[in-house]
């Protein structure tokens, strides 16, 4: 049974984030780390397209993802 594509979400994953938190989300949670292609519009990127990691799947999962990244890059970064 194929699983309707519009209960999956994205989060893209911010540039830089620390490969260890990545590898530690997905083995963690319920996800898929894909390849999407999403338009950059700031400085002088208007318009250019790049290619980004990020997570998929349900929204439950998503959010736990979220909030485990988030706190991980918190603590890279020494807050």
């Amino acid at each position: 049974m194929t699983e309707d594509i519009q209960d999956e979400f994205d989060l893209v994953i911010p540039p830089g984030t620390p490969r260890a938190a990545i590898r530690d989300a997905a083995l963690k949670f319920d996800v898929e780390l894909v390849s999407v292609t999403r338009p950059l519009n700031f400085a002088n990127m208007v318009n250019d397209e790049r290619e980004l990691l990020a997570f998929r799947g349900k929204r439950e999962e998503i959010e736990k993802v979220n909030e485990f990244l988030y706190a991980e890059i918190k603590k890279f970064i020494g807050e």
